[in-house]
């Protein structure tokens, strides 16, 4: 159990200063206690006393980092329960699993299909983190192979799945610079797999049988000295799994549980491809720090993918596009020239809709908080005054002969006030982007 925040606030200098940020030391305790300060947001704390709180002051749940460079994963590290209390950190990881029962051209082509898993939504790249390489074979050496084939030939790291000491040595020999995660360990090979993550420094599964025996697994684990951890409770079903993350992610934050406080690794089990994208979004929810899955078609995943993206985004901090004049095709000094606001949703919706057009047009999406249109212009952030502002800043004087500005039809009051303060005229659009195409279509269609 972690410390109360009394016992906390007896270590720390009581100078009141609020430099940590809460007003007294027995504030910035009470938040210390619940996950929700640094220790290291106090200038003044003395050596003697960070030593005496590290347990209080560490995370509930461990951050474990798998793989290395630009392809590296971040899981655990969370505070909370629910995202409105505060921002999930680390989304999760999802790895696609590969049989290392594969020849070599079936491998390749796996391989390529799981290197070609990259979308684009919404201004922003998509991809999976991880190849789950199984050791189905049993053979050391085909384990091997497989894994030098996933380091040629993609830039991913792995899970290296097996329960052969002797085969996850051999996989590790080639896979190590890669810093893969080790999968795994259980009641008979704990030992071995242990002594091999220790000494080549990487982070290890801990599969039990339930709750009870995978916390006495991991105990076990610590006292031979290895804490890089990522927890699996042995589950496959879909309740049971949901169950478990929940149970090891309440205990770990609410009860300071430090046993759990270790991020969680999941696998789908349904075969149906529909049936197991809603396995992985349902355990992408809550709570697992990485899935593991067998489908690498593009279909399939992406739904998983935007449902992590739409998961680990601050709800208080809507996506936003850069404020900036953006050009769609090939513009020139006759092009049409919208305004819009800078919530992503907004903006790519228009622009999908000004390429779907095919006239090449300019696009001004105004700061707005990143807020939708209706919302913006309630809130006086979308008024004639700012659009005009950001008309000028923009320098699309410099890029257009004409002088005319489109905007949306839902803000047509606008028109008065933004005509007076940039000297543009003002052409109500249509009030959906979808009516884009028509719109334009003969108006400036040639």
């Amino acid at each position: 159990m972690g410390l109360t925040g009394l016992d906390i606030y007896k270590q720390l200098p009581k100078k009141n200063c609020g430099e940590c940020g809460p007003p007294t030391c027995l504030a910035f305790a009470m938040s210390l206690a619940s996950g929700k300060a640094a220790l290291d947001a106090c200038p003044y704390v003395s050596d003697e006393a960070k030593a005496a709180l590290d347990a209080a002051s560490a995370p509930p749940i461990k951050l474990i980092k798998v793989g290395s460079g630009d392809s590296a994963l971040e899981m655990g590290d969370e505070t909370v329960l629910y995202r409105h209390e505060k921002t999930f950190f680390h989304p999760c990881g999802v790895a696609v699993a590969v049989s290392d029962t594969l020849d070599d051209q079936a491998l390749q082509e796996k391989l390529a299909a799981v290197a070609d898993l990259v979308f684009h939504r919404v201004g922003q790249e998509y991809t999976i983190d991880l190849v789950a390489l199984k050791n189905d074979s049993g053979s050391a050496e085909a384990f091997k192979s497989a894994a030098k084939a996933v380091v040629d030939n993609t830039e991913l790291s792995m899970v290296l799945i097996t329960d052969d000491a002797d085969a996850m040595a051999a996989a590790v020999e080639v896979a190590a610079g890669r810093r893969p995660l080790l999968c795994g360990a259980n009641a008979d090979n704990y030992e071995a797999m242990t002594g091999l993550a220790k000494e080549a420094g990487l982070p290890l599964v801990v599969k039990g049988n339930g709750l009870d025996d995978t916390a006495e697994l991991i105990t076990k684990v610590e006292e031979l000295g290895h804490k890089d951890i990522v927890i699996d409770s042995g589950q496959r079903e879909t309740a049971a799994v949901l169950a478990d993350l929940t149970q090891l992610r309440r205990l770990a934050i609410k009860k300071k549980f430090r046993t759990f406080g270790y991020p969680a690794i999941a696998f789908t089990s349904e075969e149906e491809p529909r049936a197991e994208v809603l396995q992985a979004s349902v355990y992408m929810a809550k709570y697992a720090s990485l899935i593991v899955v067998a489908t690498d078609d593009k279909a399939h995943l992406l739904p998983v993918l935007a449902w992590r993206q739409n998961v680990y985004t601050d709800p208080q901090k809507p996506i936003q596009v850069e404020a900036k004049l953006h050009e769609v095709g090939e513009v020139n000094d006759e092009s049409p020239f919208y305004v819009t606001t800078n919530f992503s949703l907004t903006y790519y919706t228009v622009e999908g809709e000004v390429e779907t057009s095919k006239v090449p047009s300019y696009i001004l999406p105004v700061h707005t908080d990143g807020t939708s249109v209706l919302t913006a212009w309630a809130a006086d952030k979308f008024t004639g005054e700012k659009i005009a502002e950001a008309i000028k800043s923009s320098g699309i004087e410099d890029k257009v002969k004409h002088r005319e500005v489109i905007i949306p039809g839902y803000v047509a009051v606008l028109s008065g006030k933004l005509q007076e303060a940039s000297g543009w005229k003002v052409v109500v659009g249509p009030q959906e982007a979808a009516g884009i195409p028509g719109f334009v279509r003969d108006r400036f269609a040639k």
